[in-house]
Formats: structure tokens, C-alpha cells, sequence
């Protein structure tokens, strides 16, 4: 009796193989079919589209000595923060250019401008950014009105004035699409990132690399 159920068993073993043998490549296959997760490198930051940043000329830009398509620098004048870390810092260099121009004219005609932001270079690489400001010059209408009253005709030789952007006059702008940085390192404290070519809190910062002058006409 007991070679008997020894047989049996063996045989009930031998008929199980089979099954046993496929339940584990089906498991297998199904394994196999799972996508691996990607996981985001360590200590990667993004900065999304459309962040904030503000911007002053380097020097005056003028209508009286500047002509359409013409091109000047810019700074920074607060630290982009994300996570508490730079990502931008004030003092970032880039370029603006003058999109639309005209002159000063008679009777009180003042000079008129579009200026548009077009890159800051962050980390060795020029990053795209957006913003337009339009700028005029003040109106000489109050000296055009009495020189009619006046002398009549000659209140064709009263010009308006130059469209100026001085420098410590803050513009918008906004970052064109994300940027990914990848941080120097897990330090409490605020520290500069560098730029990888490619949501969180961000924010800027409240003191100016430079002075500031509130004038103007703001046109985004």
C-alpha cells in the first residue's frame, strides 16, 4: 500500500508540472509587460512657462538716438526663487530689442515705442522670454496751445519729445516655456542653480540689483 500512494503521489506531481510550470510564465509575462516607472533625477527643479520676471535696460533707450529693430541689454533686478532656491538671480544678463518706432513730429507730436524682451542667458545657454512695453514721449500740447493763440502758424515748429526708457525703469516679463534646472545641492539656504537644457512655489525677490524708477506707460 504505501508503494502504492508513493506512485500516486509521484504520478499526481508529474501531472502537475505542467500547470505550475505555465501559471509561472504567465506570471512572468505579466511582469514583463509592466512600463518601468520613471523616476525624475534627484534634486531637478522646473520652472514653469509664464513665470514672472522683471527686467530694466542696461542704459537709456531712446527714440531720438535708437530706430526700429535696434537692440540693447537688460538685467534682472530681483532673484526668480523656486523651492527657495535661485533659479534666476538678480544681475542675470539678457536682450531686449525696439519692435516699433516713430519719430517726434509738429504741433506737439511726441515720439512713440515698442520694446520686447527677448532672452536672458542663464548657465552658458540663452533662454527665450516674453514681454512688450510701449513707452511715449510726454507732449509738449500746453506750449502748442499758446503758440497758436500767439503767433498762429508758427505752433508747427513746437515738437513733442523722445520716447525714453531710463535705466532702473522696471519692465515684465515671463519666462516662454519651462526650464529645467537641477539644484546644487539640498542647502537650506537659498543657492544658484544650474541650467539643464530642457509645479512649484515660485516667487521674486524684494531687493533690486539696481535702482528703480516707477514711469512709464506698462503694456503687456
Amino acid at each position: 500500500m504505501k508503494f502504492t500512494s508513493l506512485a500516486a503521489i509521484a504520478a499526481a506531481m508529474t501531472a502537475a508540472s505542467p500547470v505550475l510550470a505555465a501559471e509561472q510564465a504567465v506570471s512572468s509575462a505579466v511582469v514583463a509587460a509592466q512600463p518601468a516607472l520613471s523616476v525624475a533625477p534627484a534634486g531637478s527643479l522646473t520652472l514653469p512657462a509664464n513665470s514672472e520676471l522683471t527686467v530694466t535696460p542696461n542704459s537709456e533707450v531712446s527714440s531720438k538716438s535708437m530706430r526700429e529693430g535696434d537692440v540693447f541689454t537688460i538685467t534682472t533686478v530681483y532673484d526668480v526663487m523656486m523651492n527657495g532656491y535661485v533659479v534666476i538671480p538678480k544681475g542675470t544678463r539678457g536682450q531686449g530689442k525696439i519692435t516699433w518706432r516713430t519719430g517726434k513730429g509738429a504741433f506737439g507730436k511726441s515720439a512713440k515705442m515698442d520694446v520686447t524682451m527677448e532672452w536672458l542667458e542663464i548657465g552658458g545657454r540663452r533662454v527665450v522670454i516674453e514681454g512688450k512695453h510701449r513707452q511715449e514721449g510726454q507732449g509738449n500740447t500746453a506750449a502748442t496751445l499758446g503758440t497758436v493763440l500767439a503767433v498762429g502758424v508758427f505752433a508747427g515748429f513746437v515738437t513733442g519729445k523722445s520716447a525714453v526708457i531710463p535705466n532702473g525703469m522696471q519692465l515684465k516679463a515671463y519666462t516662454a516655456e519651462p526650464i529645467q534646472f537641477q539644484a546644487a545641492g539640498l542647502a537650506p539656504a537659498p543657492v544658484q542653480a544650474a541650467v539643464v537644457p530642457g509645479s512649484a512655489v515660485v516667487s521674486q525677490g524684494t531687493s533690486p540689483a539696481v535702482a528703480t524708477v516707477s514711469s512709464g506707460d506698462h503694456a503687456q
